[in-house]
């Protein structure tokens, strides 16, 4: 029991280790050959964790090899446009100047249901609002509005809107995030300055926000 229980740990951050290697990406941003080689990884973790027999280089050894070939694939892609294409496909574009290309649609098996419930997931509730909708090779829509369609720009209504700064968690339950200072130009020393001026202690705060500015807020527990 305690065997399956250490293999289990340990396949567990392996597989996070090697999906942190490939990249970013949410399952529904994945390429084709991610979501594979993640999928077969999975199958592959399975295998020792279940069967104590195995050794764990049975499950590990493949893991590593499959994350070596993505790495490889991805840097192919990179520098090889054809490679990409074969992989991964080209965008498709189902909607031309606001005509719905029924044959693009037919190919990607995408009904007119499946079509309006994506437009619908990009805020556009009528078809005449569309001039052109292209499905990407990870399978989302995006979508490009009609220009009466869209709404005016502060620069068309001639209005200047003040600058607005990214708002970083500095303080999180108590733990000072240096990289959010450091995005917001300041330093621990600062932090500590605002805290003992409020009269409050680092461990008491919930949540502690800032922009570069200066201006802060304090959620305490």
């Amino acid at each position: 029991m305690a065997i399956s229980v250490i293999r289990t740990v340990l396949l567990y951050f392996i597989i996070i280790f090697a999906v942190r290697m490939m990249g970013k990406r949410q399952i529904s941003e994945m390429q084709t050959s991610e979501l594979v080689i993640t999928l077969l990884m999975s199958n592959i973790a399975s295998i020792p964790m279940q069967d104590t027999d195995q050794s764990m280089f049975s499950g590990i050894i493949p893991i590593f090899v499959l994350l070596v070939c993505e790495i490889a694939v991805s840097y192919l892609m990179l520098r090889k446009a054809k490679i990409r294409k074969i992989l991964c496909g080209k965008p498709v574009v189902i909607i031309n100047d606001g005509v719905v290309d029924r044959r693009a649609m037919t190919e990607l098996r995408l009904s007119t249901e499946e079509l309006f419930e994506q437009l619908r997931q990009k805020d556009v509730f009528a078809l005449e609002d569309v001039a052109y909708a292209v499905i990407e090779t990870n399978g989302k829509l995006s979508v490009m509005r009609k220009p009466d369609s869209e709404p005016p720009s502060s620069r068309q209504l001639g209005i200047k809107p003040p600058h607005g700064y990214i708002q970083a968690v500095v303080i999180s339950d108590g733990e000072i995030a240096d990289y959010s200072l450091k995005l917001c130009g300041f330093d621990r020393a600062w932090v500590y300055s605002i805290l003992k001026s409020k009269k409050i202690k680092q461990k008491d705060v919930f949540i502690m926000t800032c922009d570069k500015t200066g201006a802060y807020k304090i959620i305490t527990k």
